[in-house]
């Protein structure tokens, strides 16, 4: 009996393992069927729509690198921020078309920004990019051929390797014809590419950039070889400049020797020794191009002590009432340079490109400072995003009418854009400011710059100088000839309006009180013959005398050499007059001086500049 129940109960349990075989027989051909088992069941026949997608993965993976080589790293840019008049550069070089954004850049209102895209967020935009590309990828030929296509939305996943790149996608692409049936649910894709390490190689260059301001110490090298910055010269006319002429050769000579700079490496040739002077010290084993263009937005400003916008002056010491016993005439001049530019720096080879922009900062002629680390959140600090104080600006010119302006508003460094006014009037917001000052441009108005509080003013009423357009000419002595003569305007605020006669004579002035000077010149003979002077400086002696501050005598001699003045004073005078609107609008203005004795000498010239502090210059203003 026993027996017979043990049998009977051993016999249930072969039947419970039965049913237990066929369910999970069943889950297993269900999971199959359904592709959610991970296996594949590929008919060969249907090859070819695999093989199609399979390169629509592999096109779209290349399409997304040559996008992020040629976009500094990026597929969708960030952005775009413009740029102003304190900083033109925008956050963006348009590059044959192309939007790079800059690594390193200024922002519109002065801030310091960077905008380096890091491996995973190139990674994650080509991910993006590949998924919503293979939404294009077109099977009509396969459907015209009879065939039926389903697609899931793809999971891509990118990694970016020194070599190549490995693009893995996981989403099912089902594909039958007639009875015949087949499923793919994963793909791999193995770019040979060397994006990763070019990439690698731009973050070093960049980092070593940052680090060292090495393009910086290039960029003031050229603006003292290529732009009047220190100097000293002998001679008794001022020395002028074109601001124009001195800016396009600043900006060749940027273009000509940015484009000569390498890195160390074995992808060029040193003929000369000299050119080493053009090697960064920054090992690299692929080659590197530094691009810069005139044509790109460059910031160039120069200040100091006759500079404007129209030309650069720097006038004679000798000339001025004592200083006759001097024995001559010199020029010492400092003008400050204030420069900002693009540089493009590419990774290459005969295949591929990676590119990057930064941009490059002189301040008062010497390189920006360096950076040792990540700009923080508190540099960051963009006080145009808090535009918190309502107020209303109307602009009128002297009879009270309404002009129209474009207004900006300063605060310490920073300046943010208003806006346009409409009608003269501006209502509209502004950052929250102690002692900020409103800027006024208006087109045929003096530039306009007025003190305002906006944490606790709201309205301003500014009154706009019409601005004149004059024709200068200079009459000398009683035969009323014109000669090279040099003008210049003052204003009781301090802003200086030149002429140069007669290559420059046109010149804009607006109704006020003006300094007026005229210098005239003309060819000279006045040779300063060589001479010779000793100098005597009290040095450190040597031993232990010196380290306790012990000196002695050193002499040594100064030779100036025999130079001969091109140029010297002879006629000119001074005014001081208030100009009229009414007589400002006749639009030409003739000045006339009485004419000095050609010099033949030292004390000639010496005489000349004495008589000249008593001379006046008579204005005359006459129609067009």
């Amino acid at each position: 009996m026993e027996k017979e129940e043990s049998m009977t109960r051993r016999g249930q349990a072969s039947i419970f393992v039965i049913i237990a075989i066929v369910i999970l027989g069943g889950i297993l051909v269900y999971l199959i069927a359904s592709g959610n088992f991970g296996v594949e069941e590929e008919n060969p026949e249907l090859k070819e729509v695999f093989d199609y997608y399979q390169g629509c993965i592999e096109q779209e993976s290349k399409n997304a690198l040559e996008l992020a080589g040629t976009q500094g790293g990026y597929v969708d840019v960030p952005e775009y921020a413009p740029g102003s008049e304190y900083a033109p550069f925008s956050s963006q070089l348009n590059f044959l078309g192309f939007s790079v954004p800059y690594w390193y850049y200024v922002s519109g209102n002065g801030v310091i920004k960077e905008q380096v895209p890091s491996k995973a967020e190139i990674e994650r935009q080509i991910e993006e990019y590949v998924a919503e590309g293979l939404e294009f990828c077109e099977f009509e030929r396969f459907y015209s051929q009879g065939y039926l296509i389903e697609r899931e939305n793809p999971e891509v996943r990118v990694v970016i390797e020194e070599q190549k790149i490995n693009v893995d996608l996981n989403g099912a692409l089902s594909v039958s014809k007639g009875e015949t049936f087949s499923r793919r649910n994963s793909y791999h894709a193995e770019i040979k590419s060397k994006f990763g390490k070019f990439y690698n190689i731009a973050r070093e260059i960049y980092d070593e950039q940052k680090e060292k301001a090495f393009f910086e110490n290039y960029a003031v090298d050229v603006l003292r070889l290529y732009a009047p910055v220190d100097g000293v010269e002998i001679q008794c006319a001022p020395k002028i400049w074109s601001t124009e002429n001195v800016i396009n050769e600043l900006k060749n000579g940027l273009e000509e020797n940015f484009g000569t700079i390498k890195f160390k490496g074995n992808y060029y040739d040193i003929k000369d020794d000299k050119r080493n002077y053009f090697v960064v010290d920054k090992g690299v084993d692929e080659a590197v191009n530094v691009m810069y263009s005139k044509n790109w937005a460059t910031k160039i400003e120069i200040s100091g002590e006759g500079a404007d916008e129209e030309i650069i002056i720097a006038e004679p010491i000798g000339t001025q009432e004592g200083l006759g016993v001097m024995g001559f005439c010199y020029i010492p001049y400092h003008f400050v340079y204030d420069v900002s530019f693009p540089v493009l720096i590419q990774v290459y080879n005969n295949d591929e490109m990676f590119q990057f922009p930064v941009v490059i900062i002189v301040n008062n002629n010497v390189p920006r400072e360096v950076i040792f680390s990540e700009i923080s959140e508190e540099e960051e600090f963009d006080l145009c995003d808090y535009e918190t104080q309502e107020v209303e600006i109307n602009l009128y010119d002297i009879n009270l009418n309404s002009v129209e302006g474009n207004l900006s508003y300063e605060c310490f460094n920073q300046r943010c854009r208003l806006g346009q006014t409409d009608k003269g009037k501006f209502v509209g917001s502004a950052p929250a400011c102690v002692n900020g000052f409103i800027h006024v441009r208006a087109e045929g108005y003096s530039e306009k710059k007025e003190l305002f509080s906006s944490n606790d003013e709201s309205f301003a009423e500014i009154v706009l100088d019409r601005e004149y357009e004059l024709n200068v000419n200079v009459s000398i002595g009683s035969a009323g000839r014109d000669s090279n003569a040099f003008v210049s305007f003052v204003r009781k605020d301090g802003k200086a309006t030149t002429a140069v006669i007669p290559e420059s004579n046109k010149i804009k002035l607006s109704e006020g009180s003006y300094d007026i000077s005229v210098y005239v010149y003309g060819n000279s003979s006045v040779v300063l013959p060589a001479t010779s002077k000793t100098e005597c400086v009290d040095v450190p002696k040597e031993g232990l005398l010196g380290f306790f501050g012990g000196t002695r005598e050193e002499c040594f001699d100064i030779k100036i050499p025999e130079s001969k003045i091109e140029y010297a004073l002879i006629g000119g005078g001074k005014s001081e007059e208030y100009l009229l609107e009414s007589e400002l609008v006749k639009g030409n203005v003739i000045l006339s001086v009485d004419s000095l004795p050609r010099p033949n000498s030292i004390d000639d010239l010496q005489k000349n500049y004495d008589s000249f502090e008593g001379k006046r210059a008579r204005v005359e203003f006459y129609e067009r």
